[in-house]
């Protein structure tokens, strides 16, 4: 796509979204310092957020469009954006990192929403922040959190179709996986060689790569490879987080090494039906509690053995809502899911299934391609 992903008024519609909630809410303006928000209300993309240097501000005021405050290496970009009004400061800055402009940005506004709860973050230097607050204070901060996240849960079909590209560019790579693997490769290789495959496939970046193996199953889902050579006897599972046009697929497959025993056999099946017992509830109307149960029910596992079973998913690898006992959350057409069951096979040994969904009037919508419900076995 172009340097604005999606025509203006997906994001002039995402907008006009959130000044209802805030108009319903007696908000007057929402106030967000991370990327994801900051591309969400504006398209503004770019890698230059790895860098903890500067500070970049977005105001959403009650009507109109979004401000930017932002430093000046970025306004070119920026201006590549439906955005017209950029404000911008030299950055860094010895004493004023945009702080006076923020908060003459700010200053009119007398309640002002950010995101303050769960999986949120404040992406500017704390002292800065209580700077902000006393410049500015005749303005209340209140917790915006509900508020962003509850536009941000349902997906247009525009993010879906991206959404479903980078899957099935996942799916492709994984298929791919018995003529990638093999018996006696070192696992930081598998890494290497499915990295590689990803962006054959037409992913953009891979940031998200993590995975395992073991004899009859492995002992974590977040590692970074080691140098160990893939054995016979092994269960492999790699989990994908790559990325088309800023939009993350995010879904692992297993294999077996050689040979696959009959408990390994069994709790691969476990997992997929799990999956499926998720898929057969996820309606509109149900809640991230109801999947969990369901999923839960199948694992014979409770919830203080497996914390979550799935998450949202969209510009973040992980979003809310979350697949977990007390996640009330109504589902509702558009959202975008992953189902991600795991069971214990033993001390240090385990398995994890994950698929992509979106919810629909109906049946889900899988965005992956499923997994084959036999473990697939790699020839040693």
């Amino acid at each position: 796509m172009s340097e604005q992903d999606f025509p203006e008024d997906e994001f002039a519609t995402r907008n006009q979204a959130a000044q209802t909630a805030m108009r319903a809410q007696g908000i007057d303006a929402l106030f967000f310092t991370t990327e994801a928000e900051m591309r969400y209300f504006t398209g503004f993309r770019t890698l230059f957020w790895q860098s903890p240097t500067r500070p970049w501000f977005l105001v959403v005021p009650g009507n109109g469009k979004p401000i930017a405050v932002i430093p000046q290496i970025g306004a070119h970009l920026m201006a590549a954006t439906w955005i017209d009004d950029i404000r911008t400061f030299s950055a860094p800055h010895p004493v004023d990192d945009g702080i006076n402009l923020l908060a003459d940005t700010l200053k009119d506004f007398p309640k002002i929403a950010m995101p303050m709860g769960r999986e949120s973050a404040l992406r500017m230097p704390l002292r800065d922040f209580q700077r902000l607050q006393d410049v500015t204070s005749g303005s209340e901060y209140v917790d915006g959190t509900n508020l962003i996240q509850s536009l941000r849960m349902v997906k247009s079909e525009r993010e879906i179709a991206l959404l479903r590209e980078i899957c099935g560019i996942g799916s492709a790579a994984f298929a791919r996986g018995p003529e990638l693997f093999h018996a006696g490769q070192p696992l930081n290789d598998v890494f290497r060689s499915f990295r590689i495959e990803l962006l054959r496939q037409g992913a953009d970046d891979v940031p998200y790569l993590v995975g395992g193996a073991g004899q009859e199953g492995y002992g974590d889902v977040i590692s970074p490879p080691s140098a160990r050579p893939l054995q016979e006897g092994d269960v492999l599972m790699l989990d994908t987080g790559a990325t088309k046009d800023g939009y993350f697929c995010d879904f692992d497959r297993n294999f077996a090494i050689g040979r696959a025993s009959d408990a390994v056999r069994s709790a691969y099946e476990t997992l997929v039906q799990a999956v499926e017992a998720a898929a057969a509830i996820a309606r509109p109307g149900r809640t991230c509690a109801d999947l969990f149960q369901a999923m839960a029910g199948v694992l014979g596992e409770s919830e203080g053995d497996v914390g979550r079973l799935g998450h949202g998913l969209g510009m973040q690898l992980t979003e809310a809502p979350s697949l977990t006992s007390f996640d009330q959350t109504l589902l509702r057409e558009n959202m975008v899911l992953t189902l991600e069951p795991s069971l214990t096979l033993g001390p240090g040994r385990m398995m994890v299934h994950e698929e992509n969904i979106v919810i629909r009037d109906g049946a889900p919508e899988f965005l992956t391609i499923r997994a084959a419900p036999d473990i697939p076995v790699i020839a040693a």
